[in-house]
């Protein structure tokens, strides 16, 4: 697969160690940044790595701020993406099998870097499961763009 990941200053490190772990298990890595630990803005690089999976170039990207929400939340503004903060591998796995997540999001500051590693696998790993599920997606798929 190929895989986007992307963090802030607050994420770098784990960033780094995902992005390790994911090429010894024979992906491709696409790094969005950043690129040390140096301050800036985690919306950048949320956005670039929904923009990588959005435009079809990678099949899923990671990102990681320091609580893994900003960076989730950055990377929702972008149409066609379906990111989760994810805390362990059951949030892991479950933000692939319902939700049909295409990217996942941890914090640097609140997951330690085990955890993280195994929440990574566990979503690669699941597959999503449909069914009831599927309409669902739908429904999140159909608000991209909804203005109020």
């Amino acid at each position: 697969m190929r895989i986007a990941v992307g963090s802030d200053h607050a994420g770098f490190q784990m960033k780094q160690d995902i992005a390790e772990h994911l090429r010894e298990l024979g992906h491709e890595v696409i790094d969005c940044g950043t690129h040390s630990t140096d301050r800036v803005d985690y919306p950048d690089f949320g956005a670039a790595v929904g923009r990588e999976v959005a435009s079809g170039r990678v099949d899923g990207g990671v990102g990681v701020c320091g609580s893994g929400i900003g960076i989730g939340i950055a990377a929702n503004k972008i149409a066609g993406v379906r990111a989760a903060t994810v805390h362990d591998v059951t949030s892991a796995r479950l933000s692939r099998q319902h939700n049909n997540a295409n990217v996942i999001c941890l914090g640097g500051r609140l997951t330690g870097p085990s955890v993280a590693l195994d929440a990574v696998d566990a979503w690669l790993d699941a597959e999503f499961q449909g069914g009831r599920h599927a309409a669902r997606v739908a429904k999140l798929d159909a608000l991209d763009g909804e203005r109020a």
